[in-house]
């Protein structure tokens, strides 16, 4: 079991090294939630990667078989805790893909130390800054019908609902009382064979620690500030997550990243529909390496930003994509063909835009 002791605790890590031969080898660094630990990537999104990337995996603070200190659950002490377990495995820079909560934290090193940064994926990201300002969650109402048909005492217009349904969830599950359907994709980490051990220890390190606190409060991240970080950035938010409020709110934040949107997905698609986290990053990094991919967008796209992301999906075994009108195009019969589609597609509308100019 590999152990850093960095800022004052003990973080569990395990690392991937890379499958292919030859050629430099970059890194990547996978960062969790709240309520879940590095098994949360390590099978599927994990040994995925490391066919093409060395993989690093590590429990956040109070978190799987890490430390659970009395406090110090801050996002800025946690990019600590990850800026000096760079130091020890010496990463200089990697590429980042995180999680919900682990991507605040992402943020917050990325705001102090942006050199560290080859490219940052962020997957349902709330950040406090914008998460109170713009649209309603469309998917609220019906939740809130679930909470209340089963006595559920939570309100889904809730700033922090997210964080307050995990640790009712966790209640409930050591309490052993059915979970329903219908919220399980929400509460992802306190399903399955370790629920239980997730549960307690999610309920423990509320309870012990001053980590309610310090999760539910300002998480230091400033608009202005991260209006300025030049690194490629993806964003990709469930469609039916509450976070997705804040991926609609960041298109104007970010106006050269890539949006993307999980068809029907919850809060944590990672888990239940990897594939779709992996194939994202791995086209949104063959985009960013393209030179001056950034500046060679017109002014038009950074003005508009739109989420891309349900542009590729599938139904029945066969593939659609959707243009930016929402017209679907299909069936093709493999995800490859689609895109093949789709990038035709694109090539012809950004010719006939440049011809009507």
């Amino acid at each position: 079991m590999a152990m850093a002791e960095v800022n004052g605790i003990k973080l569990h890590y395990q690392q991937l090294a890379c499958e292919r031969e030859g050629g430099e080898v970059e890194d990547v660094v996978l960062i969790h939630g709240l309520a879940a630990n590095l098994a949360f990537w390590y099978m599927q999104v994990g040994h995925a990667l490391a066919r093409n990337y060395r993989v690093t995996m590590y429990d956040l603070r109070g978190h799987g078989r890490s430390s659970m200190s009395a406090e110090g659950y801050t996002p800025a002490n946690q990019a600590e805790d990850l800026r000096l377990l760079l130091e020890h495995l010496g990463i200089e820079r990697a590429h980042f893909i995180a999680h919900s909560f682990g991507g605040v934290i992402a943020l917050s090193l990325a705001c102090a130390h942006p050199q560290r940064i080859s490219s940052l994926t962020i997957a349902d990201t709330h950040i406090a800054a914008i998460r109170n300002v713009g649209s309603d969650w469309r998917y609220a109402e019906h939740i809130q019908r679930i909470l209340d048909d089963h006595g559920i005492d939570l309100n889904t217009r809730e700033p922090y609902f997210g964080y307050r349904l995990l640790k009712e969830a966790a209640a409930l599950q050591l309490n052993r009382q059915e979970l329903p359907d219908a919220l399980r994709e929400l509460i992802n980490p306190l399903m399955g064979s370790s629920g239980k051990r997730t549960a307690d220890q999610w309920v423990k390190l509320l309870e012990t620690t001053t980590a309610q606190h310090e999760l539910m409060g300002d998480d230091g991240l400033v608009v202005e500030r991260l209006r300025e970080l030049e690194f490629p950035v993806l964003a990709i938010y469930g469609e039916r997550s509450q976070a997705v409020t804040t991926g609609e709110l960041l298109l104007s934040v970010w106006p050269a990243a890539d949006f993307r949107l999980v068809r029907g997905a919850g809060h944590f698609f990672p888990a239940s529909r990897p594939q779709k986290l992996i194939r994202s990053f791995e086209f949104f990094l063959r985009n960013a390496s393209q030179a001056n991919a950034r500046q060679q967008r017109s002014c038009d796209e950074l003005q508009q930003p739109f989420f891309r992301s349900d542009r590729l999906f599938s139904q029945d075994d066969q593939w659609f994509f959707t243009t930016r009108e929402g017209t679907e195009e299909g069936p093709f019969a493999q995800f490859e063909e689609a895109l093949a589609h789709l990038d035709s597609f694109i090539s012809q509308m950004v010719a006939r835009k440049a011809r009507a100019r």
